[in-house]
C-alpha cells in the first residue's frame, strides 16, 4: 500500500496541466469580472500613469548649493552698551552666507568680566554651601561658571550660601530685557539663491533671473517665484509665528525649497516652490523651545590686563533646505507598469474563478466543466465511456450506415451470421451526405448525457442486433436526461 503511494507521488511528478476555457454564461460573475477589469484600468491610467507618472524615468540625486545674504541696520541705546548701530556683520552668524544662518534677535549683556574669584550664582544647584567642606577645592560646578576654591560664602547670618569659585567675574547676569533688543529686525532682507543640477539628465537651474535692476526692487511673492529676496517678518508669519515671540527667545526656522520638475515638458516649467515651518517646539514652554548661544569679545586695559563682554545671543535660525526630483520618458519603466496592470488583470480573473467554482451555488457543475482529467493509457472510445472490446456496430438507417462499437458475439451468430455480418462491416465503412453531422450531434448528445438505452432497441448491425449503448464513464447526470434521450431517439429512428 505504501510502495502504490509512493509510485503515484513520484508519476504524479510528470503530470502536465492546461489551460481550458469555459465560457460561464453568469450575469453576476461576468458583471464582476468587468468591474474589476476596469477599476484596474482606472487605476492604472489615472494613478499610475497620470497622477504618479510612472512612465518616466526618476532622478532623485539633487545636487544643490545655497548662497544667502542678509540686509538691514538697527540702532539701539542701553546703559550697557550705550548708543550702537548694528549692520550684518554684528548681527549674522556666521558671516560667510551658508545654508544655516543666524539672525541675532535679543542679547543680555555681561561687561568687564575679569578672571577671578567671586561667588558662584545662586541658581546652580551644585554651587550651594551650607559650610566650607561643601565646596571641594578643584571640583568644577556642574552646570555652573568656574571651578570651586573650598570656600562657602554666605550673606550675613543666613545659614545657606554658596561655594566661591575661580572664573570670568562677575558671573554672567540673567536678566531678560523686556522687549527685543533688535525689534528693527522684523524688516531686513534675506536673499537666498539657489543652484541646482540633475547629473543623470544634465539638466542645470537656478532660482533666480539674473538681472541686476529687477532684484534691486522686487521682494519674493508667489507670482514672482525667480525674485528670491525674502522680507524677515513675512518668513516667520508664513511659518506660523509672530515675529515679537520668536525674537524674545529665539526659535528655527526652516525654508524648503523643492523642485520637481518635468523634462516632458519646457525648461521654464520647471519651477521652485517654497515651504516655510517652525522647527523647535513653540507649543511648549521649556528648556527645548527656542534658540540661543554665547560669544565674548576681549579687550586689554591700559595695564595690560585681558577682560570681555560676554553677550548671550537669542536669535532666529534659519535651515534652508533643498530637495528635488527629475523625470523623463523612458520605455523600461513604461513596459514593466504595463506589465504590472496585465498581471493584476490576470488577479481579477483569479477571484473570479473562485467565486465560480466555489461560491455560488452552482459551483459543482462549473467545477466540472473546468476541470477534466485525461489519461493517456485509454483510447478515444473508454475515454467516451465505452466498454472495452465491443465491435464496431452498424446501425441502418435508410441505406446508410454508422460505425458504432457493438459487443463481441457468441460463436453461434459468428458462424451463422459471417457472412451477412462481412457484407454489413463493409457497408459501415459508407457514409452517406448529411448523416455525419447528425453523427456528431449524437456524440454530443451523449456525452451531455450518461445514460444507455434499453436492451431490446431495434437497432441493427452486423446481421445481429446491438443489445445496447456503451456505458459512459461520466457519473454526472443532467436534469434534461429525457429530454435528450427523446431527442436522439427521433433523429435515428430506424425500423427493423
Amino acid at each position: 500500500m505504501r510502495q502504490a503511494g509512493w509510485k503515484g507521488l513520484c508519476l504524479s511528478l510528470f503530470d502536465y496541466k492546461t489551460e481550458k476555457y469555459v465560457i460561464a454564461k453568469n450575469k453576476k460573475v461576468g458583471l464582476l469580472y468587468r468591474l474589476l477589469q476596469l477599476s484596474i484600468l482606472l487605476y492604472l491610467v489615472v494613478w499610475v500613469f497620470v497622477v504618479k507618472k510612472s512612465y518616466q524615468d526618476v532622478d532623485t540625486s539633487l545636487q544643490s548649493a545655497v548662497v544667502t545674504k542678509v540686509k538691514g541696520v538697527a540702532y539701539t541705546n542701553t546703559s550697557e552698551l550705550g548708543e550702537r548701530l548694528w549692520d550684518v556683520a554684528d548681527y549674522v552668524i556666521p558671516p560667510q552666507g551658508d545654508s544655516v544662518f543666524v539672525v541675532i534677535t535679543n542679547l543680555i549683556v555681561t561687561t568687564n568680566q575679569r578672571q577671578g574669584t567671586c561667588a558662584e550664582y545662586e541658581g546652580v544647584p551644585d554651587g550651594l554651601c551650607s559650610q566650607d567642606h561643601d565646596c571641594q577645592a578643584g571640583e568644577t560646578v556642574i552646570a555652573g561658571n568656574g571651578v570651586k576654591t573650598g570656600r562657602c560664602l554666605r550673606v550675613g547670618n543666613s545659614t545657606r550660601g554658596t561655594c566661591e569659585i575661580f572664573a570670568w567675574c562677575p558671573v554672567e547676569t540673567q536678566s531678560m530685557p523686556m522687549e527685543p533688543f533688535l525689534k528693527e529686525a522684523e524688516d531686513f532682507t534675506i536673499y537666498i539663491k539657489n543652484f541646482i543640477r540633475f547629473p543623470k539628465f544634465n539638466f542645470s537651474k537656478a532660482n533666480v533671473q539674473e538681472d541686476t535692476n529687477f532684484l534691486k526692487s522686487c521682494r519674493f511673492s508667489p507670482k514672482n517665484l525667480y525674485c528670491p529676496i525674502f522680507r524677515l517678518g513675512s518668513v516667520i508669519r508664513w511659518a506660523g509665528s509672530d515675529f515679537q515671540d520668536i525674537a524674545m527667545k529665539g526659535g528655527v526656522i526652516a525654508i524648503n525649497i523643492e523642485w520637481d520638475c518635468d523634462l516632458d515638458k519646457a525648461a521654464s516649467e520647471c519651477n521652485p516652490r517654497y515651504y516655510f515651518s517652525r522647527l523647535d517646539n513653540n507649543h511648549v514652554k521649556s528648556v527645548s523651545s527656542g534658540y540661543n548661544f554665547r560669544f565674548a569679545r576681549y579687550y586689554r586695559d591700559s595695564a595690560g590686563a585681558e577682560f570681555r563682554t560676554l553677550i548671550k545671543a537669542y536669535g532666529i535660525r534659519f535651515d534652508v533646505i533643498v530637495n528635488g526630483k527629475a523625470g523623463k520618458f523612458s520605455i523600461i519603466p513604461t513596459i514593466i507598469n504595463v506589465g504590472s496592470g496585465v498581471a493584476l488583470m490576470g488577479a481579477g480573473a483569479f477571484f473570479c474563478d473562485l467565486v465560480l467554482i466555489y461560491i455560488i451555488k452552482k459551483r459543482e457543475f462549473y467545477r466540472d466543466k473546468k476541470y477534466e482529467e485525461v489519461s493517456r493509457s485509454l483510447n478515444p472510445a473508454q475515454q467516451r465511456g465505452a466498454r472495452p472490446g465491443r465491435r464496431p456496430c452498424c446501425w441502418r438507417n435508410e441505406g446508410s450506415c454508422l460505425s458504432r462499437p457493438a459487443p463481441p458475439m457468441s460463436g453461434e451468430s459468428r458462424t451463422g451470421q459471417g457472412r451477412e455480418g462481412s457484407a454489413l462491416e463493409t457497408e459501415a465503412e459508407v457514409v452517406q451526405p448529411g448523416q455525419l453531422e447528425e453523427e456528431l450531434l449524437e456524440e454530443e448528445l451523449l456525452e451531455e448525457q450518461p445514460q444507455a438505452l434499453p436492451s431490446h432497441s431495434h437497432w441493427k448491425g452486423n446481421g445481429s442486433v446491438c443489445s445496447q449503448f456503451p456505458e459512459l464513464a461520466r457519473s454526472g447526470l443532467l436534469k434534461n436526461v429525457e429530454v435528450n434521450a427523446e431527442q436522439l431517439q427521433n433523429l435515428r429512428t430506424v425500423e427493423t
